[in-house]
């Protein structure tokens, strides 16, 4: 679509980004998390769904791992994760431990190796950790499974500690892929949320990084941050389109000051909001396009020849905690502090405190201290949100794609399709490319847990 006709279409749009601009779910999963069954699921329970779900699709389509590090030497403000702040090196070997004999406990589960499919460190800062003790974590959940021919692991790494040797001992591991958590590259803003990395750092990083061999550099940026304004975002922009990276995430701001204490170090009067924060992703929408990006689902852009793109357009695309992704599994097992397992037909997370983490494995326990098992309804309004959130559209002419939820969100998008967002036909759904700033939206119509038992508004960031 031409610029032009574009921004003419978002001046149209601003009443209803006023309208739609509420409190919703991301929709990494459904149900989201605070809407699972208040009745705990157990550890028997939990360990009967994993084998299921393991011994039905490990030989097919492997497994993935999320690894969550929580450590960082410093808080950056914005940060809605869970996060452990020290300058102690020392916790790195207890932790790693603790990971290692969280997966052997799942490793007893098991009746087979498991085939990796998708493997990513997240946090936290996974570069935290020095290398060497990053390789024998690794090397430790490796040694006991099988890597699948076209298994993708990647890292997310912070610019301003990110050294050389992290880079070739990852990509000897295996690793090809890497993430930088940019966010924003004005020094005033860097300054306010506490994040400081310089563009020589960032091109230093992407450069050793391509030269070792990685194949994949994604870029983090963040637009909604305290100060930031259209001429800096649009800078911001420039320098990082200089560097090329593969994949650029281009994630709103969420601000909730409520669950992150950190965020109150600014008001939202230093926030830019509503149509004036959409305008900020309009732009860089613009000027990600013009340099030869494609935008995927939702926050989220590609080089024309990213295995992203060809998924998005193949309609294989897949979403699920770790974000937009190539590889389709229904088993993803999350090691550490707060990680999320999905094993398809339920969910469950992990301890949020290290302490309690411990504790719990020093039992023999696995540290999950809450979790859900998906109803028939659930299955179905999951599949529902999964094709709008990765394919901008979903069907329903099989019965077995049917139910309850499914049709009382059909009449809650009455609205949105007045107001020219999607189109509804015929066991068929469209989100049009004016809804597409509002996917979170309709995707709420269909989430049958929130309209029974809704949360308090201040559970969601705003959707725009």
């Amino acid at each position: 679509m031409p610029v032009g006709m574009r921004r003419i279409i978002f001046l149209k749009m601003n009443k209803l980004i006023e309208k739609y601009n509420i409190a919703a779910p991301r929709y990494t999963s459904y149900p989201t998390v605070p809407y699972w069954d208040e009745i705990k699921l157990g550890q028997e329970q939990w360990k009967s769904i994993v084998k299921q779900t393991f011994m039905a699709t490990n030989s097919e389509e492997g497994i993935s791992l999320y690894i969550h590090l929580p450590f960082c030497e410093s808080l950056c403000t914005y940060c809605g994760c869970n996060t452990r702040i020290t300058v102690n090196h020392a916790v790195e070997t207890p932790y790693l431990m603790a990971v290692l004999k969280e997966w052997s406990l799942y490793l007893e589960l098991f009746e087979a190796t498991p085939r990796i499919k998708e493997l990513h460190l997240g946090g936290g800062t996974p570069t935290f950790f020095k290398p060497e003790n990053l390789k024998h974590l690794l090397e430790g959940i490796l040694s006991s499974a099988v890597l699948c021919k076209d298994a993708d692991l990647s890292f997310e790494a912070h610019p301003a500690n990110t050294t050389k040797e992290h880079l070739t001992v990852l990509y000897d591991l295996g690793f090809r892929r890497l993430s930088l958590g940019i966010q924003d590259f004005d020094e005033k803003v860097q300054h306010v949320i506490n994040r400081k990395q310089s563009f020589e750092e960032v091109k230093t990083i992407t450069e050793n990084a391509r030269s070792i061999g990685y194949t994949s550099v994604n870029y983090d940026l963040i637009y909604g941050l305290p100060l930031q304004t259209p001429h800096s975002v649009l800078k911001t922009i420039e320098m990082v389109i200089q560097l090329k990276p593969d994949r650029i995430a281009y994630y709103s701001y969420a601000h909730v000051p409520w669950i992150k204490p950190g965020q109150r170090k600014y008001t939202e009067a230093d926030l830019p909001q509503g149509t004036v924060k959409r305008m900020l992703y309009e732009l860089g929408r613009d000027a990600f396009e013009n340099a030869g990006y494609v935008e995927i689902g939702m926050d989220h852009f590609a080089l024309n020849s990213d295995p992203l793109c060809t998924a998005m357009r193949g309609k294989k695309l897949h979403r699920n905690f770790m974000g937009y992704t190539t590889q389709s599994t229904k088993l993803l097992i999350g090691l550490g502090t707060s990680s999320i397992s999905d094993a398809w037909n339920g969910f469950a997370q992990n301890e949020k405190k290290v302490e309690d983490y411990y504790e719990r494995l020093a039992k023999g326990e696995l540290p999950v201290f809450k979790g859900h098992e998906l109803t028939r309804e659930d299955l179905i309004l999951r599949k529902h949100i999964l094709n709008l959130m990765c394919k901008q559209e979903t069907s329903w002419e099989n019965p077995n794609e049917q139910c309850e939820g499914l049709y009382q969100g059909l009449e809650r998008l009455q609205e949105p399709e007045s107001d020219g967002l999607i189109n509804i036909y015929p066991y068929h759904l469209l989100i049009k490319q004016e809804g597409h700033p509002f996917i979170r939206n309709i995707c709420m119509a269909f989430d049958a847990r929130y309209w029974s038992k809704k949360a308090p508004a201040e559970t969601f960031s705003k959707t725009i």
